[in-house]
């Protein structure tokens, strides 16, 4: 069965910080809990195209990194079980990319039977402040029938909540 989470936050910063920050894909593990030991195993990145020439844009220091584009391969490495030393590997493929609006990834190997994850931005004021509101949209489904449903009610859908609800403070940490 398919599932279908979405979370959404306001950062009072620009929408190109927030974006080039997201697309680097070595800011992953900063913003995921510390319990689950997310690291990079390996990037297989393809430079995303330059928005005003449509040539790959190199990493320089000003787009702070290397950057995801379409097409590339994210590796990584986490705990299955916060208290265990058991990891598993996640590998993520970058299948869309639109400079400042969104990026999407599929898992291409990992826990799920199926996992595409959409980042959306879009600039927004509040208070006068010009920032960027950032919206995920997770279609997942965890297979193993009963069980992983069963699984899906009593932990996965709360781990994603505890997740993203970390992600969304460290984002607005590492921002400001």
């Amino acid at each position: 069965m398919m599932h279908r989470v979405q979370f959404e936050q306001w950062v009072p910063v620009g929408i190109e910080r927030v974006f080039l920050f997201f697309a680097n894909p070595e800011n992953l593990p900063r913003i995921m809990p510390p319990e689950n030991g997310t690291e990079l195993v390996r990037l297989n990145l393809i430079p995303p195209p330059d928005s005003r020439r449509e040539q790959p844009l190199q990493p320089t220091s000003a787009n702070q990194g290397p950057l995801a584009g379409a097409g590339s391969e994210v590796v990584t490495s986490f705990r299955v079980l916060p208290f265990l030393p058991l990891r598993a590997q996640w590998i993520a493929l970058i299948t869309e990319f639109e400079w400042n609006h969104h990026f999407a990834d599929t898992q291409k190997k990992g826990p799920f039977k199926s996992f595409l994850h959409r980042h959306q931005l879009r600039t927004e004021v509040r208070d006068g402040i010009e920032g960027t509101v950032v919206c995920d949209q997770i279609d997942y489904e965890v297979g193993w029938g009963w069980l992983g449903e069963l699984a899906n009610k009593l932990f996965i859908r709360r781990q994603m909540r505890r997740t993203f609800a970390y992600r969304q403070r460290g984002l607005q940490a590492r921002l400001q």
